[in-house]
Parts: C-alpha cells; sequence; structure tokens
C-alpha cells in the first residue's frame, strides 16, 4: 500500500513538473496560451494597479464609470457615463493616439523621433499632441478653420505645429485629412534627402486651401524630422481596437456584466464599434445604439441602409451637407471602423436638444459637458424611455466643456443660432 501512495505522489508530482515546465515554455516563447492580461498591452493596461502609474501613457484609461443622477432618477434607468474627459489629453481619443503610436512604431512606419500627422477636429488633435512627445514624436495637426478656436491654442500649447484649412468635401484634396495625409507623405520624403541640400536649397512652406501653417517650427518638411505618419484615425483600425480590446473591457468590469444597452454618438466610428462589438460578443442580448446629429447620413444608414433621406436624389446631394454645432461626431461616408460596429438601431438627436442637455446636467448634477457628450446623454434617455425603467445604460462622455467656449459654450452664439436653452427639466425630449 506503501508503495502505492509512494508511485502516485511521485506520478502527480511529475506531471505537475511537466505543466509547469509546458505553461512556462508557452509564455517564455510566445506560442499558444496566454494569459488574458498578457496578450497584449492595451488588454495589460486593463489590469494595472490603481496606484502609482508608470508615466503619462499609464495613466490614459482607467476612467471612472458614473451614475448620472438626475438621468437615472428622471427615467427610472441606472443610466452611467463613462468619464473619458478624466483622460490626461482630456477626452476618450488618448486611448486611440496611444493605440495608433503604439502600432505604428511597432510595426515601423512611425520612427522614435518621427512626426505624426493628423486631419481633425479637435480631439484627436489634442490627444495626439498630448502622447507623441511620451513616445520621443511630434505631431502635425491639420484642423478645419470653422472649429472653436480654444481646440486650435491648446494643440499649440502643447507644442504642436497647426495648420487651419477651409472645410471642403471629404473628395476635395485639400480636405483637412486629404492635406494631413500629403504632409505625411512629404516629412517622409524630406527625411531621405540628404541635410547638405539645405544649404543649396530651402523649402519652402507650401499654402494650402488658402492657409499656411501658424508656426514653421516641427513642421513636417523641416529638416530635423525622421519621417512622417499619417495617424489616419477614420481609417486607421487601431481605432477600433483600442475600444474592442480596451474601453469595452473596462465598462463590462466596472458593471459586472449587468448592462442591458449601449448607446453613442459617431464621428470616426472606432468608440461605437470597439465597444458594440466587444459587449455584443460578451452578451448578445446588450442592445447597442447610434445617436446622430443633424446632417450626418449614418442614421439613414443604420435605419434604412443608404447614406441618403427619402427627399434626397443620391445625384443630388450636397457636398458638404453638414449643419450642426456639435463637433467631432456626424459623417457622410462610410468608415473602415464605424463598418465593425455592430447596432440594433439609431436615433436622430438635435442641436437643440444637445444644448439643452449640456445646461440641464451642468445644473443638475455639475457636469460640463461638451457638445458629444451632450449629444450621447440625449441618446442615453431616448433609449432609456423606450426600454422602460429598470434598464442600465451606458454612454460615453467624451470630453468636457473647456474645449467648447467659444460656440457650444458662448451665450452670445447661440443667441446667433436660435438656440438659446430655455428649458427646465427634460421636456425638450417629450417630443422627439
Amino acid at each position: 500500500m506503501a508503495a502505492v501512495k509512494t508511485a502516485d505522489v511521485l506520478t502527480a508530482t511529475a506531471a505537475a513538473v511537466l505543466s509547469a515546465a509546458l505553461l512556462s515554455y508557452l509564455l517564455l516563447s510566445g506560442h499558444g496560451f496566454k494569459l488574458p492580461w498578457l496578450r497584449d498591452r492595451g488588454n495589460y493596461r486593463r489590469h494595472k494597479s490603481r496606484g502609482k502609474r508608470n508615466g503619462l501613457v499609464d495613466a490614459v484609461g482607467n476612467t471612472p464609470l458614473i451614475r448620472i443622477n438626475s438621468l437615472s432618477d428622471a427615467t427610472g434607468c441606472e443610466i452611467l457615463g463613462k468619464a473619458e474627459f478624466l483622460n490626461p489629453g482630456g477626452s476618450v481619443k488618448d486611448r486611440v493616439a496611444v493605440k495608433i503610436i503604439e502600432e505604428a512604431l511597432d510595426s515601423g512606419g512611425l520612427m522614435p523621433g518621427g512626426v505624426v500627422t493628423e486631419g481633425s477636429a479637435g480631439s484627436t488633435a489634442i490627444s495626439l499632441a498630448t502622447i507623441a512627445p511620451a513616445y520621443g514624436c511630434r505631431c502635425h495637426v491639420v484642423i478645419p478653420d470653422d472649429v472653436a478656436i480654444e481646440k486650435s491654442q491648446i494643440i499649440e500649447a502643447l507644442g504642436a505645429t497647426v495648420e487651419r484649412v477651409r472645410p471642403v468635401s471629404i473628395t476635395h484634396k485639400d480636405h483637412y485629412v486629404n492635406v494631413a495625409r500629403r504632409r505625411a507623405l512629404e516629412a517622409t520624403n524630406r527625411a531621405a534627402i540628404p541635410r547638405e541640400a539645405d544649404k543649396i536649397k530651402g523649402i519652402d512652406l507650401l499654402q494650402m486651401n488658402g492657409h499656411a501653417p501658424k508656426q514653421t517650427e516641427g513642421y513636417p518638411c523641416s529638416a530635423d524630422n525622421k519621417g512622417g505618419f499619417f495617424a489616419d484615425q477614420f481609417e486607421n483600425l487601431a481605432n477600433f481596437r483600442a475600444h474592442y480590446e480596451w474601453t469595452g473591457p473596462e465598462i463590462w468590469e466596472q458593471t459586472q456584466g449587468k448592462l442591458h444597452a449601449f448607446v453613442a454618438a459617431a464621428g470616426t466610428g472606432g468608440t461605437i464599434a470597439g465597444i458594440s462589438q466587444f459587449l455584443k460578443e460578451k452578451n448578445p442580448n446588450i442592445k447597442c445604439f447610434l445617436i446622430d446629429p443633424p446632417g450626418s447620413g449614418l442614421f439613414n444608414k443604420v435605419t434604412r441602409g443608404v447614406m441618403y433621406t427619402k427627399e434626397e436624389a443620391e445625384g443630388r446631394r450636397l457636398k458638404n451637407p453638414f449643419d450642426t454645432i456639435t463637433e467631432g461626431i456626424g459623417i457622410n461616408r462610410l468608415t473602415k471602423n464605424f463598418m465593425m460596429a455592430e447596432l440594433d438601431g439609431a436615433y436622430r438627436g438635435t442641436d437643440r436638444e444637445a444644448v439643452e442637455m449640456s445646461r440641464f446636467l451642468l445644473k443638475k448634477d455639475g457636469l460640463f459637458l461638451g457638445s458629444s457628450s451632450a449629444m450621447n446623454c440625449v441618446g442615453a434617455v431616448r433609449l432609456a424611455r423606450s426600454l422602460g425603467p429598470g434598464h442600465t445604460i451606458v454612454t460615453i462622455l467624451c470630453d468636457s466643456g473647456m474645449r467648447h467656449l467659444s460656440k457650444f459654450c458662448n451665450a452670445q452664439y447661440l443667441v446667433d443660432h436660435g438656440l438659446t436653452p430655455t428649458a427646465t427639466n427634460l421636456e425638450f425630449l417629450d417630443h422627439s
């Protein structure tokens, strides 16, 4: 009997040793099974300590999920907002900036000391300008000249170069996204020219679309760059992956999987796509909805399968039909990021609803939110009323009102556009 017990112990010990050795091999060799938090840096960040963090990049993410008391009490649902305005760069786009830059560095598309270029309505530009120096890179931003001026001022204060251009259709060669793409190519081509050439012939800054860059230091065509990389937030699926691997899992963990619905607006589409796909994989019964601002075609695409309304003929559609004071959301083309979204439906929002919602939340909850965050909350109330009391709904509080002072949060601007808020409660949503 003693011999059998000894043999059993030896067998068990050997099995344990072999299992440990096999696990160590798999982990160290990079093949086969890996623990969930070792799959990639995006997932690892979800499990990092809330204590001391390693530099600016580690401060991105793990934002709180807060109960929006006024909306929850009014609807009988638990309406929760992911407070992305608490990221170091002040918006949800910090996650995208980290993911885009890290993937570009890993692939060799971006070199340390290189310049990241982007066409942005503001938030992504601010995040890239914030995050790029942490990786030893610079940033050049092309921005529409009708965007709130404080966004350009913030970007410049962060040390990035700002190039303001007039708004035109995406099909135009001087659309801000297309100009940013060219700037990256110019920087890469310039990096290949021997420095001695500068002694013979200087390179003039090109005027684009009626504007020239406001500052020359750090411009992509400067001689000391290490090449350029176009971030391409609209089509680069690193945007989607940032939210699929990072934001979505945070929401799932913070709600312990006990949520019924998610709603958000879309600009590039990365946020709504990444989060909706992750949540649907976790629980197909979670409802995911879009809230779309005026001038955008995504509502029609989700609800009717086309990007134009019943009254419009596709060939007569305006080249640049946007007519909204919300910034960073709404689009009239399908991006690779948005096409990854898994949606159950969509709502239309209006400028007035966004303005009224922002003032309501400031008064009732002390939340000072930007236009896209306010529109998301409009969507959350619509969804709550549709589902009925007793449901948990999550949305994104993208950024604060601090970068919307000259337009969305400016009383005179709202007077000029007939959008002065007058509501005392949520009656502005009663007939929508």
